[in-house]
């Protein structure tokens, strides 16, 4: 009989273990995901607009969010290479927002992205300044 107990509370113990909550693996190489998971979707929508639709996601919503809409002037190569019409490049970033039931952000997928002003990804110095990545 203790046998029995015994081997019924290491069992529980070992099934106790394999009881983690997943972490996004894109959250430490996507700035933007290192800087939103985790953070309240009111927040992010207060600071960026408001999503254009949403819809149920198992027990959460997913936001479908488009913003940063921005015209800038380029010269140089840039405008030499055809990147944009007429010097003047349009940018903006489109996000699909997962929250969980609590309006907290689980995940964020960019799902429309383009070269910024200073690096290869507008979403994410929109998203994620390099100021508030560290945080």
């Amino acid at each position: 009989m203790k046998l029995r107990t015994i081997s019924a509370a290491g069992l529980m113990l070992a099934l106790a273990g394999c009881n983690t909550i997943p972490m996004p693996s894109m959250a430490s190489s996507n700035p933007v995901s290192a800087r939103w998971v985790g953070q309240s979707a009111g927040r992010f929508f207060a600071s960026y607009g408001p999503p254009i639709s949403d819809h149920d996601a198992g027990g959460g919503r997913v936001y479908n969010w488009r913003g940063g809409y921005k015209t800038v002037k380029i010269s140089g190569e840039d405008a030499k290479k055809g990147r944009s019409a007429g010097g003047r490049l349009h940018l903006s970033c489109k996000a699909d927002i997962t929250t969980s039931s609590d309006y907290v952000i689980r995940s964020i997928e960019i799902l429309g992205d383009m070269p910024g002003t200073t690096g290869s990804s507008y979403c994410a110095e929109l998203l994620a300044p390099p100021e508030q990545a560290k945080s």
